[in-house]
């Protein structure tokens, strides 16, 4: 399923908060991506509608294994994505800001040649 890039973004947000913190609230997400505490909520909310997160009695958000699917596939493209472009000769700050643009439009079939040729030059490839 096709999800929009705004809510892959939070999606890889929560996951990178959870191994971090190792639990995750809406106002985590808020501080660690930039946005108001209710843009994140109202985020949250329709995150956990469309069955991507669940959030507790005590307001912990946990990804769903569709959410965590889909965060763990944008996060990889970003880590390889960063990693190839900083080794082609990129600022690490640019990689990383081309890598999180490119991350959402990359066809799986192009992803996956990058990939192997990262992995056939060296660079730690994700999975």
């Amino acid at each position: 399923m096709k999800v929009q890039e705004s809510a892959e973004n939070y999606l890889e947000a929560i996951l990178i908060l959870q191994h971090q913190k190792g639990s995750v609230r809406s106002i985590d997400v808020a501080h660690y991506t930039g946005f108001s505490k209710p843009s994140i909520s109202r985020a949250v909310g329709l995150l956990r509608d469309n069955g991507y997160v669940s959030i507790d009695q005590n307001g912990l958000l946990c990804l769903t294994d569709a959410g965590r699917t889909i965060a763990e596939t944008i996060y990889e493209r970003h880590t390889v994505l960063t990693e190839l472009l900083t080794m082609l000769g990129v600022s690490p700050e640019t990689a990383a800001e081309d890598a999180c643009r490119i991350e959402h439009v990359i066809s799986a079939e192009t992803f996956a040649k990058l990939k192997e040729h990262a992995r056939q030059h060296g660079v730690k490839a994700g999975r």
